[in-house]
């Protein structure tokens, strides 16, 4: 005797669905023969990928209407100080920084790394209206910018020009670091009027220097490249 799991109602041994509630009858027995299904879809879908004319459209609202509205609370509201300035700023930076994904992929990438040295720039000139003073952005600020961004127009045209591996990156950065922190130095006893000479930038200019001769050093030697290959699987 067997009953309806739905309605309760007894049900005879050749029926395959209940007469009353229509439920299907299944023997318990046939339970492990029976094809196991999912409650979730089998085909995997896809999410349809975000126009990048339309990022460029909202990233641009949103950095516009951003400096709009601070400058414009600035000027009626809070117009003790220019500090909007640095707000708007930011905008020009993160706008400018995206452009080479939301506007215009193909921009070779120096060109994007000189705009991008430029908006901060003008970034930072935008901070001597509020300081009320442009002597420290001509004189340090500037000279900074410029040779970080040599720098980092030199260390992309070797990595993109010239043959190179994970030895010869690290070669590249370590030496670039020490440039900088060299060139920063220099650049800030200048601007302090103090004797040129180098003190804490020593420090990491003898540190990437023992780096720089151990990495020549394997680049020279094959023996000791594909040893360091086979062991840090690179």
């Amino acid at each position: 005797m067997s009953y309806c799991v739905n309605c309760g109602v007894e049900l005879e041994t050749s029926l395959s669905g209940c007469p009353l509630c229509n439920t299907p009858v299944i023997n318990p027995n046939e339970l492990s023969s029976m094809k196991k299904t999912s409650p979730y879809p089998m085909e995997k879908g896809q999410v349809e990928v975000v126009n990048r004319k339309d990022w460029a459209i909202l990233l641009s609202v949103v950095c516009g209407a951003t400096a709009f509205t601070c400058g414009l609370l600035n000027f009626l509201v809070f117009n003790g100080s220019l500090w909007s300035l640095l707000v708007i700023g930011v905008c020009i930076i993160i706008w400018v920084a995206t452009i080479p994904v939301t506007i215009c992929p193909k921009l070779p990438v120096y060109v994007s790394l000189l705009a991008d040295g430029m908006a901060i720039g003008v970034y930072l000139y935008m901070i001597t209206f509020v300081t009320r003073s442009d002597h420290w952005f001509f004189a340090l600020a500037l000279p900074i910018i410029a040779l970080l961004v040599c720098i980092a127009e030199v260390f992309t045209l070797l990595e993109r020009k010239v043959a190179h591996t994970f030895l010869s990156t690290a070669l590249y950065l370590f030496g670039s670091i020490s440039i900088i922190c060299a060139g920063i130095e220099i650049l800030i006893d200048n601007f302090l009027k103090n004797p040129i000479s180098l003190s804490w930038s020593a420090i990491v200019l003898t540190v990437c220097a023992i780096i720089e001769i151990t990495l020549i050093t394997i680049l020279s030697h094959r023996r000791f490249r594909n040893a360091l290959r086979r062991r840090l699987h690179f």
